[in-house]
């Protein structure tokens, strides 16, 4: 059974990934940041099960969804001529990373988690995300996500 502080560590572990690739980028540029999101992505999400169900914040048209680490690794640094609209969200100088809980869902080894994240740039650009994450706990005890939906907040 999966418990809140694993809920808890896994969006942080999220959040820890973005900061480190936006650092990483930052420092040493886009040949070092994608192996690190290459490395994190590989670490959280379960691509070794199958397709994972990803829909980023910032996608569209016939890309809208990603279910390869491929498509996913573009979306974070970008720089893949497959996906020409990707322009690297993971590479915006991300250095604080907060969520806020609406609510979760626990049942065995599933877990659903559903709230706000907020992302704030060290150029103070500060993005508010509305996030879907799902969970498998893999059999080795960690959690990996199997689903992960990112939309922007609705405006009137």
């Amino acid at each position: 059974m999966i418990n809140d502080k694993e809920m808890s560590d896994a969006r942080n572990a999220w959040g820890d990934g973005i900061i480190l690739i936006s650092k990483t980028y930052d420092e040493n540029g886009i040949e070092e940041a994608t192996a690190v999101a290459k490395k994190i992505l590989q670490d959280l999400y379960a691509f070794e099960l199958g397709p994972i169900l990803f829909k980023p914040t910032m996608s569209g048209v016939n890309q809208t969804f990603r279910s390869d680490l491929e498509g996913a690794l573009s979306y974070f640094v970008g720089s893949n001529p497959k996906y020409k609209m990707d322009k690297g969200f993971g590479i915006k100088s991300w250095y604080k990373c907060e969520s806020k809980t609406s609510d979760i869902f626990i049942e065995n080894d599933i877990a659903m988690w559903m709230g706000a994240v907020t992302l704030s740039s060290k150029n103070g650009d500060v993005i508010k995300v509305d996030k879907s994450w799902a969970y498998k706990k893999m059999s080795n005890g960690n959690l990996k996500i199997v689903l992960h939906h990112s939309s922007l907040p609705y405006k009137e």
